[in-house]
């Protein structure tokens, strides 16, 4: 099991908090790469003052039911100061450690999103997230904003993945993107394309080195066998003076192949991880070796090599590059040239200047700090919190609001202004106050006419001027309190712009609908800054789930979030309404929405379409006009 551990910092702001969730795929009790970043993370978040879970699958029956427990009994002593634990259930399919996988996936999922949905986190850092996983479930259930994390570039696991989708559609959630190595960002880009920040692992500080009686070789052979292959073939070109040791290290046992010569057998011992650790290994070497040919690199071992002290000799792949800047940092061969890795060891066994452990230069040492991993992922998160709409409301306007009346408010309609819409203004008026509404906001698509007529004959009802304007290509933006007509095919902060300007307020609808033309997550995330409340229901989307991911976004960035009826058709007025305090203007608006209610008495979705087809679609042009004029004439007590 990895060990959590961090250091005393000063740097942290014990006022300033957060409630951090760092999520894993793998069993914990496994000690590899990803885990073994979490939980120093984790240690080093902890000494600054954050309040930080571990979710991950657990191979420990104990822990999995502690953390039942502590769900259903006292999930508030989970946030408390320190690292805890949750142990969610065996691992799902996309973790090798996986055990049994019967019924799997339904307890991991349940326990991740009971978790997810009692605890308020600021952040849910998700790790290697791919579907189906530990990771990709938080991912699916998190309301606090997300950071996917992505270690190893692995073509193999991303090219050959069946539900990659899925993973697209959750990536979509992320609000921000992390990577271990620039090779891996590289990867990502070509199957989810996206904006990745990189941000190198780190390495343990290295401890005092035994004194070898002979020059250590060390392979760590977690790579691919072909790598293994390599350096013993190598080694049967080295001179037997001055002498050296060689040890082959990898997490399962091994055994030196038939063909390896007796001389050089007797000089290379294999050992697995039940006889010493990767640690153990490294700080026994005068020389770490990573030999691999591209198909399963182990950048992350390079990594703890460099920071072991040893000298180091790689394979020259663009990740292992990376790490080695290029050379700078240790040798380098092209993969499967065992002449030139042979010159490497014989010149450094040779060498009276060999690298001891400890002689890696303090630049090298503190670029490979946990400290400074965790100070670069600490301001990104910061950078998100930084984010959210916390502003706070002045006393006098929230004590004048106060003593207004409650009123109910439908924020999405349309009039026979727009293209889709045969509802006159006059119909529109007389069913929203027999609906008992005490304002709407009129927002016919790319069209202020209709707005602007509702408000000159409006009675005892409050009319917010707007217009659902079609972007180029991102999607339709609704503008609330403007006074001009607001042209379409602008580009979406073209659009934010021009509303703003016009003193009007930025509201999205339908933001997640991929039945609608909406702008995506990304496109959102850039603007999110200018955007002033976000519809979080609307009873014409016929999938719930797009509502709800609504839900999520406004929570996550503090956006006052609204609702409308999206009427087509006068029967769907109020369907869906907000109460809220009377307000005047759009500063008293926008704050009496941040305490409003949404009320849901949804009508038939079929029902409302069907009536919006009929009176659009398929009435003859007359007989919508004939029709027209009767409801108007209905709607204003005129005779015939």
């Amino acid at each position: 099991m990895p060990r959590l551990h961090g250091s005393s910092l000063a740097d942290g702001d014990p006022s300033r908090n957060l409630a951090i969730a760092q999520v894993t795929p793998f069993a914990w009790e496994v000690d590899n790469e990803v885990n073994q970043y979490v939980a120093r993370v984790s240690g080093q978040l902890a000494a600054r003052g954050h309040r930080v879970l571990v979710i991950a699958p657990s191979q420990s029956d104990d822990l999995v039911r502690e953390t039942r427990r502590a769900l259903r009994a006292q999930p508030e002593e989970l946030l408390r100061e320190g690292v805890r634990v949750l142990g969610v259930g065996e691992v799902l399919p996309f973790s090798p450690t996986r055990r049994r996988a019967a019924s799997l996936p339904v307890d991991v999922a349940r326990t991740i999103e009971e978790a997810l949905g009692v605890l308020a986190l600021d952040i849910v850092n998700v790790h290697e997230p791919f579907a189906p996983s530990a990771s990709s479930v938080a991912l699916r259930h998190s309301r606090a904003l997300n950071v996917g994390s992505f270690h190893a570039p692995t073509e193999r696991v991303l090219s050959t993945q069946l539900t990659r989708p899925l993973s697209r559609l959750l990536f979509a959630r992320l609000d921000a993107r992390t990577v271990s190595y620039a090779a891996t960002r590289r990867l990502l880009q070509r199957f989810f394309p996206g904006d990745y920040e990189v941000i190198p692992p780190g390495a343990d500080a290295p401890a005092l080195r035994p004194a070898n009686a002979v020059f250590e070789l060390t392979m760590i052979a977690t790579e691919e066998r072909a790598a293994v292959r390599a350096f013993l073939r190598a080694l049967r070109l080295l001179p037997a003076d001055p002498p050296w040791h060689a040890t082959v290290w990898s997490r399962r046992p091994a055994a030196p192949p038939a063909t390896l010569p007796a001389a050089v057998r007797e000089r290379v011992t294999f050992l697995d991880a039940d006889q010493l650790s990767e640690g153990e290994a490294l700080a026994r070497a005068d020389v770490a070796v990573l030999a691999s040919d591209g198909d399963r690199p182990t950048p992350g071992t390079l990594v703890r090599a460099l920071g072991s002290g040893a000298a180091v000799v790689a394979s020259r792949l663009p990740v292992y590059e990376e790490v080695l800047a290029e050379g700078e940092r240790g040798l380098m061969f092209e993969p499967g040239e065992t002449e030139t890795l042979a010159a490497h060891l014989e010149g450094l066994i040779a060498s009276p200047a060999r690298r001891a452990r400890g002689a890696a230069s303090r630049e090298l040492q503190r670029s490979l700090s946990w400290v400074r991993v965790t100070d670069e992922l600490e301001r990104t998160y910061r950078r998100l919190i930084s984010r959210r709409q916390d502003r706070p409301v002045e006393a006098a306007t929230r004590q004048r609001l106060a003593q207004r009346p409650l009123i109910d408010v439908d924020l999405h309609m349309h009039t026979d202004h727009s293209y889709d819409c045969a509802t006159p203004v006059e119909v529109l008026l007389a069913e929203a106050r027999a609906r008992g509404l005490g304002a709407i906001a009129v927002t016919d698509h790319n069209e202020i006419s209709g707005a602007l007529d509702a408000h000159a004959k409006a009675q005892a009802l409050t009319v917010i001027v707007g217009e659902e304007i079609k972007t180029a290509e991102q999607g339709e933006v609704i503008g609330l309190f403007i006074e001009e007509k607001i042209p379409r095919g602008l580009t979406l902060a073209e659009t934010i712009a021009e509303i703003h300007r016009q003193g009007g307020l930025v509201y999205v609808p339908h933001p997640f609908d991929r039945m609608h033309a909406v702008p995506d997550y990304e496109h959102l995330l850039a603007v999110v800054d200018d955007v002033d409340a976000i519809e979080v229901f609307n009873p014409r989307i016929a999938i719930s789930e797009f509502n709800e991911e609504a839900v999520r976004f406004a929570a996550k960035y503090r956006i006052p979030a609204g609702a409308g009826s999206d009427a087509h058709v006068p029967q769907g007025l109020g369907s869906v309404r907000i109460r809220m305090r009377a307000f005047d203007g759009p500063d008293e608006f926008l704050q009496s929405l941040r305490d409003a209610d949404i009320i849901r008495n949804p009508a038939s979705l079929l029902y409302v379409q069907a009536l919006k087809f009929l009176q659009t679609k398929a009435m003859p042009g007359s007989a919508r006009r004939a029709s027209r004029e009767r409801r108007v004439r209905r709607a204003t007590g005129r005779k015939s």
